[in-house]
């Protein structure tokens, strides 16, 4: 085979099934769902032993992060084009980036032993990566043909 026939071929990514797709919506719906009702509901966010009062500064916006995840998930059940999802994934991430910058500034947490500092290392990784994440997912978005 030539150098030339070898490189022009191109890899594809292979995109799930349309039914795998939907199953996955389906279970994002549901357990974010769950976790929802559990933070607000039963058992309640103040129940947890090492969350802080001061949780209920973080509460708006975990709650409109899960929500948003929620009704992002809704709508790619009806129609999942990969423009679609892309602008999904920016809206997403960009609430649970607020979330978690809310999180780091308030730090409802009341930890032991040195897990303060463990607990804000993940939370900066999870900023980080957040921000990674929107930067692809505007890229995806802005370099996906349209149907």
């Amino acid at each position: 085979m030539s150098a030339t026939a070898a490189g022009s071929r191109r890899r594809t990514k292979t995109r799930p099934t349309l039914a795998a797709r939907r199953t996955g919506y389906v279970v994002a719906v549901l357990v974010n769902a769950a976790i929802l009702y559990a933070i607000n509901v039963w058992p309640g966010w103040d129940t947890v032993p090492f969350l802080t009062d001061d949780t209920v500064d973080v509460l708006d916006l975990v709650n409109a992060s899960i929500v948003v995840s929620i009704a992002a998930n809704v709508v790619l059940l009806v129609r999942d084009p990969p423009r679609v999802k892309a602008l999904g994934d920016v809206i997403t991430t960009i609430v649970g980036l607020l979330a978690m910058v809310a999180i780091w500034r308030v730090f409802p947490l009341d930890l032991t032993s040195g897990w303060d500092t463990v607990a804000r290392i993940l939370l900066g990784v999870g900023i980080a990566g957040s921000v990674v994440g929107i930067l692809s997912a505007i890229n995806r978005l802005m370099h996906t043909p349209r149907p």
